[in-house]
């Protein structure tokens, strides 16, 4: 395993040895991460990221296959327009997660900020998916045209487990949220609708993974808590620009 040390390195210097020492290197240990920006950004399949410390905003953004590992916190806007690949981060997720993100899957063990989901979005078998193992801010699912967001609101009542506005403009996706969430916590775009099998397969597939990441006991979740949202229609502001 390559290591690297990125105290008092700037972003940019960072980065550029990244991209040095991918093509060859399998795995990188990245040591005193403080804040740089953009770290993983287009990195393609083969490679896999540890990073101690904190990364700042846009982890991973446009990263199109490789695997990042978060030791502790990340900043906003992880995973920014993410084609492909993984990122696993052992604590907190900021704002704007996943923001148009096309494929890829993130796990975040803990929270995560404000209109993590917007403008997510899927075609074929790129399918994005977040997975969230505490709570989320409001405008969660925000614009939101493709994918799958889970929550599973471990040490959080249904009703913390999100904030309000959740699904506010959605035209596409599903959101599933662990345990009975009130109605205000939703856009007026957004339905409930009764989960199916492959549902269930999905949702167990994505939370196992989410255990075995985080060291996690998958009998401490019952799948049948899931309650599954998709929006009402797929132009929800068409009257606004064409009668």
């Amino acid at each position: 395993m390559k290591v690297l040390d990125a105290h008092k390195l700037s972003y940019k210097e960072l980065n550029d040895m990244i991209k040095e020492e991918a093509p060859r290197e399998k795995e990188i240990h990245i040591k005193n991460v403080r804040g740089q920006r953009y770290i993983g950004g287009t990195l393609n399949q083969g490679c896999t990221l540890y990073l101690d410390g904190v990364p700042g905003n846009d982890l991973a953004s446009f990263m199109n296959g490789a695997h990042i590992v978060v030791s502790g916190n990340a900043q906003d806007g992880v995973g920014n327009t993410m084609n492909g690949g993984e990122i696993v981060i052992h604590g907190h997720g900021g704002d704007i997660m996943g923001y148009a993100m096309r494929g890829g899957e993130i796990y975040v063990k803990t929270e995560v900020g404000y209109r993590v989901g917007i403008h997510m979005k899927e075609f074929g078998d790129q399918v994005p998916k977040l997975i969230i193992g505490g709570s989320a801010g409001n405008f969660l699912g925000e614009y939101m045209a493709g994918g799958v967001i889970i929550v599973l609101g471990i040490s959080y009542s249904p009703e913390d487990s999100i904030g309000s506005f959740c699904g506010t403009g959605m035209h596409g996706g599903r959101i599933y949220i662990r345990g009975e969430v009130p109605d205000y916590k939703f856009g007026k775009e957004v339905k409930e609708v009764p989960l199916e099998e492959e549902d269930y397969r999905l949702l167990e597939a994505k939370i196992k993974k989410y255990c075995r990441h985080f060291d996690y006991s998958m009998e401490e979740i019952d799948l049948k808590d899931f309650h599954k949202y998709v929006p009402k229609g797929s132009r929800p502001y068409g009257n606004l620009y064409a009668y």
